[in-house]
């Protein structure tokens, strides 16, 4: 079966950092220790209201479902925008909760620009 429409879809998640960092999108939101998300470089921490998500990537591993991961393209309010990488299923890069709940509470804004 001819599948021509996908053969330029970006399917790894190495593919879609490097688009990204061509849209000079090449810094994290990460979450420390402590539970505070903070942006790389920056020592502001943020709160869920002050971030949006525009778009959200999903990876499965092939062979090995410990190869799962996402990216979220996020903005700030001072229009800053990183991205937010984990691995999901049974390892996540975050223990705890927090995390999971801190990512809940971020508006989403799906933003068609990285459709890709």
């Amino acid at each position: 079966m001819d599948n021509s429409e996908n053969n330029d879809r970006m399917t790894t998640l190495s593919q879609v950092m490097n688009t990204l960092a061509g849209r000079g999108i090449h810094r994290e939101f990460r979450m420390n220790e402590a539970c505070e998300m903070k942006f790389e470089n920056s020592e502001k921490v943020y709160q869920p209201s002050e971030l949006a998500i525009l778009k959200t990537y999903r990876f499965e591993g092939d062979s090995n479902p410990d190869d799962s991961a996402v990216l979220y393209v996020v903005k700030d309010n001072e229009g800053n925008r990183g991205m937010i990488i984990d691995s999901y299923g049974a390892d996540s890069n975050y223990p705890g909760e927090e995390f999971d709940k801190f990512l809940r509470d971020i508006p989403i804004l799906e933003s068609d620009e990285f459709n890709f």
